[in-house]
């Protein structure tokens, strides 16, 4: 059979900082963050499953990518734990939903911590192939599983 690669879009708004950059990221700001989630495998072929046909359901990958990344980060500000993070929590109501992390929150490192959670929550037959994080319009960063055999 063949392998087949599925693809999802997610969409979220978070902030964060980049303590210690030399550039304006140093400052909190914001971006429109578009996730596409790519995953691999072979399609279901036993007729009488309600999956077949399927590498995986959109709906199971869409419920693993919001209760992994879009419940926890959407409307967030995410900053190392190296940051002065009492500063930041002490903008009391604006900051209900500070992240703390234990490494840059550049779009590298949020791929990374991205693949990981997702990775762990597939279907034992269904691999991640790649996930691609746009930070601006113009601007993204990617994994590729064999990249990081």
């Amino acid at each position: 059979m063949t392998s087949i690669r599925l693809t999802k879009e997610f969409r979220f708004e978070m902030a964060h900082a980049l303590w210690n950059y030399d550039g304006l990221c140093r400052n909190l700001h914001g971006h429109s963050y578009i996730l596409r989630v790519t995953v691999k495998g072979m399609p279901n072929a036993d007729a009488n499953h309600p999956k077949c046909g399927m590498v995986m359901d959109f709906g199971e990958l869409k419920a693993i990518v919001k209760d992994e990344i879009l419940d926890r980060l959407d409307h967030a500000i995410l900053v190392s734990d190296r940051a002065p993070v009492n500063d930041i929590a002490n903008l009391s109501q604006m900051a209900e939903r500070l992240i703390v992390v234990d490494y840059q929150p550049t779009c590298e490192n949020m791929l990374v911590d991205f693949a990981q959670r997702i990775a762990a929550r597939l279907p034992e037959r269904v691999m991640l192939h790649s996930l691609r994080l746009n930070e601006t319009a113009t601007s993204y960063a990617e994994w590729f599983a064999e990249d990081n055999g």
